[in-house]
């Protein structure tokens, strides 16, 4: 289904520098993946509707919380800079 030279075209459009061994290695591959599309082509999914995703998957984060941190002061006496009880950091921005 894909040819060598539309692999050298691909790995010249992705600046991907491919041996001869490569080069023959992803035509197979791509043409098996492009021969795998065709099939799936095949399936009716007329009754199917559109997902993000196969799986359904829920957030498995904790809840965010906000506490004050224990170890403030021992932070801030890490800084290379600080100013009342904060970073100083060196001003980006115009006035």
């Amino acid at each position: 289904m894909i040819d060598l030279e539309q692999v050298r075209k691909v790995a010249l459009l992705a600046r991907l520098e491919l041996s001869a061994a490569e080069e023959e290695q992803f035509t197979e591959q791509l043409s098996g993946i492009l021969d795998y599309v065709e099939q799936l082509k095949e399936l009716n999914t007329d009754d199917v509707e559109p997902t993000t995703r196969a799986i359904e998957l829920s957030n498995v984060t904790r809840t965010d919380r906000l506490q004050p941190f224990a170890e403030r002061a021992a932070i801030l006496d890490c800084a290379p800079d600080r100013e009342d009880g904060f970073f100083r950091v060196p001003k980006i921005l115009n006035e």
